[in-house]
């Protein structure tokens, strides 16, 4: 039985006419937004139950079990319902990193008519320009400089942001703590993806260690 399984009190979710509720996918790392489908009371009790994902698919009339041909589950970290108990958000680890059914990772990757991946957090979407960097060099780009110099260009850095972090701490200068600190975020990025470790193999870290 899944430790989920008393995480909403089911007589409380809203349903609408047709006996659903939206349920929103988002990923537990970096908060992507993955999905949108629906569920009714026997998706939502077999989640709870399972741990993993169930829908309804409203063109086959019947329940899905997300990724369960393609492999690709949806493993519930945590389901949380809004303040009107009409909609449900679910925390989930996406195996595979595939939630569409074009085998994009979100749903929503679509915007003006381009395929572009979803924002997630502001830590993400600066690894991904600082990724860009390393695969299309830009002669004008600080990051460029940094990947030019290697290692000891860029742990040199690290050492001086880490040191005015201290710095800063030790005057209580929140401004500055915070300036210097968004520094020192910067470069220890820009050495991860020097090394091509992913950033959500960190946040994967820091997960396990809560």
């Amino acid at each position: 039985m899944s430790a989920l399984i008393n995480a909403i009190p089911l007589d409380q979710i809203r349903y609408n006419e047709q006996g659903l509720v939206p349920a929103v996918a988002q990923d537990y790392l970096d908060g992507t937004v993955l999905m949108m489908a629906w569920m009714n009371s026997e998706s939502l009790l077999k989640t709870l139950e399972t741990g993993e994902a169930w829908y309804w698919s409203r063109s086959r009339q019947e329940l899905w079990h997300k990724g369960a041909t393609s492999g690709h589950l949806q493993k519930v970290h945590s389901i949380r319902y809004d303040c009107d108990s009409d909609a449900l958000l679910m925390l989930i680890e996406q195996v595979g990193d595939i939630a569409c059914h074009t085998g994009e990772r979100s749903c929503f990757h679509q915007i003006e008519g381009q395929i572009i991946p979803p924002s997630a957090d502001m830590l993400s979407q600066l690894y991904r320009v600082i990724v860009d960097r390393r695969v299309n060099p830009k002669p004008e780009s600080y990051t460029c400089k940094l990947f030019e110099g290697g290692d000891n260009k860029i742990l040199k850095k690290i050492g001086e942001e880490s040191a005015e972090v201290v710095m800063a701490c030790k005057d209580d200068d929140q401004d500055a703590i915070a300036s210097e600190v968004a520094d020192l975020f910067y470069h220890t990025l820009v050495a991860l993806a020097y090394h091509d470790v992913d950033l959500r193999d960190v946040y994967r870290k820091l997960q396990q260690r809560s």
